[in-house]
């Protein structure tokens, strides 16, 4: 009698509570990211005073030094994940940028700071490529927008906790104690993602059957024979996703959209100190609660709205971030035209809903354009054009027209040279109180145009948004026949 045929290894099926669990477990992980990335922008006034630095040095601590190592790192990280296990290189990369987060509280000197930051850059560099790719294992195509956007709510979960905790401690404590305090618990992170989650098999969302037995995890799983066992070259998964005109215009919107962010937020709590007197503690509780709020509403509403109108036609994944993106720009302008600070706080509430309306989409449309193994390459390609330029450039060109800006405003009043009598934003000693008061008059109002200016890139970002939209659906339509051949 011959033998049976021996079953084919079944997958295993996650529960829907499982996979929820997972995704905010990412979720968590991106908020301590965006908390150690960006609460320079809060405390970052107290750091130009005590070292003495230009706007410029600000903008670059911000951005360049931080998106230099991001930027490159990302892609070999990606490719990496590709092969081996994304949780592992997720854990080992919070450590990391934990770690050279705390180390940013024992810098004294512009230079120690800058190489403390390049590291933050590095363990940075190891989350979102890894963590796109599990979480587009994890669901399916039709789901993918939506449950991106719930870890892009990582953003302003992250700015908002960085901005409260970093604004209170700085001026309680000191801004290097919140550097500390802030980078630590990052570590605890790190372990609840080890020990909870597990690798899914590549693709699994995509093909899993419906009738597989629903397990928890697996420590170990089969291999999908949908994937292939090399992965494609990054010059393929680079012409997948900018060699169409729908995705280009969709990563050329996130990026332009993405410097003017990067910019401007940088300068916003002091602008907000400078313009007002206000203190740390209390514009960290401006921008953390109620930009916070916005953001996080904005960036939930643009995944879950696209999922659902992209049921009707592809156009709205574009649609969607470009009416965002054109409603917020003047919105955002009218915050840095009031005199009183109440209004203006009050005023924020208003365009973080539009603006942040950009991020799911995009990245769930660049995530079902590519094949299983191209996911994490993709994300890091897209976070490298993205973050090189707007991260990398947005907060030092924001600082450079302030700068210059602040610079013209107090050359009108002939007094001297401006960045030799006003070191940090204030008169230089002995230079007296006239000096003083001109120095600090000059920066407040530089700030305030210097940040206008920058606000208008908005606009810039709507039109690639809308120009994606005349060829999205046949673009993805293409690219997901092309993923299924792969």
């Amino acid at each position: 009698m011959d033998a049976a045929p021996s079953a084919a290894p079944q997958q295993p099926r996650y529960t829907e509570g499982y996979k929820t669990t997972v995704l905010w477990l990412l979720v968590l992980a991106y908020t301590f990211n965006f908390i150690d990335r960006t609460i320079i922008s809060t405390i970052g006034q107290a750091i130009k005073v005590d070292l003495q630095l230009t706007d410029t040095q600000l903008g670059l601590l911000g951005g360049l030094a931080f998106a230099l190592l991001y930027t490159t790192l990302g892609i070999p990280i990606a490719r990496v994940a590709e092969r081996r296990s994304r949780v592992n290189i997720i854990s080992l990369a919070i450590v990391i940028w934990s770690g050279f987060t705390a180390l940013c509280g024992m810098a004294n000197s512009f230079l120690t700071l800058v190489l403390f930051r390049l590291g933050v850059g590095v363990g940075e560099a190891g989350l979102s490529p890894p963590a796109h790719s599990l979480i587009s294992d994890y669901f399916e195509p039709r789901k993918r927008a939506s449950a991106l956007s719930i870890y892009s709510f990582g953003i302003p979960l992250g700015t908002m906790f960085g901005a409260v905790a970093g604004g209170w401690i700085a001026q309680n404590v000191s801004w290097r104690a919140a550097f500390v305090i802030v980078g630590l618990p990052g570590i605890l992170v790190a372990l609840a993602i080890k020990l909870f989650i597990k690798e899914p098999p590549r693709g699994y969302s995509d093909i899993a059957p419906a009738d597989t037995p629903i397990l928890e995890g697996e420590e170990t799983v089969p291999a999908t024979p949908a994937a292939p066992a090399k992965p494609p070259s990054i010059l393929a998964v680079a012409k997948r996703i900018f060699g169409k005109w729908g995705f280009f215009h969709m990563v050329a919107g996130i990026t332009v959209a993405s410097f003017a962010s990067y910019g401007t937020g940088q300068y916003q709590a002091p602008y907000f100190i400078r313009m007002f007197g206000l203190d740390l503690a209390t514009v960290g509780l401006i921008f953390g609660v109620i930009g916070g709020v916005a953001a996080g509403a904005g960036t939930l509403l643009g995944g879950f709205l696209t999922d659902w109108a992209g049921k009707r036609s592809g156009r709205w994944y574009a649609l969607v971030p470009a009416m965002g993106l054109l409603i917020a720009c003047p919105l955002y302008i009218l915050v840095y035209l009031q005199d009183d600070w109440r209004i203006a706080a009050a005023l924020l509430l208003l365009p973080g809903i539009f603006h942040y309306t950009y991020l799911g989409p995009t990245f769930g449309v660049i995530q079902n354009a590519v094949s299983l193994r191209m996911r994490a390459t993709a994300t890091a390609l897209l976070f490298f054009v993205l973050n090189l330029i707007a991260l990398g450039f947005g907060p030092p060109f924001c600082g450079w027209c302030i700068d210059m800006l602040s610079q013209n405003l107090f050359a009108g009043q002939n007094l001297g040279d401006f960045f030799a009598l006003c070191p940090g934003g204030v008169g230089a000693a002995g230079a007296g109180p006239v000096v003083d008061a001109a120095c600090k008059l000059a920066v407040a109002e530089g700030t305030r145009q210097g940040i206008i200016l920058n606000l208008l890139i908005y606009a810039w970002a709507g039109v690639h948004y809308l120009l994606a939209a005349i060829t999205l659906p046949k673009d993805m339509a293409t690219a997901l026949a092309s993923a299924a051949e792969d």
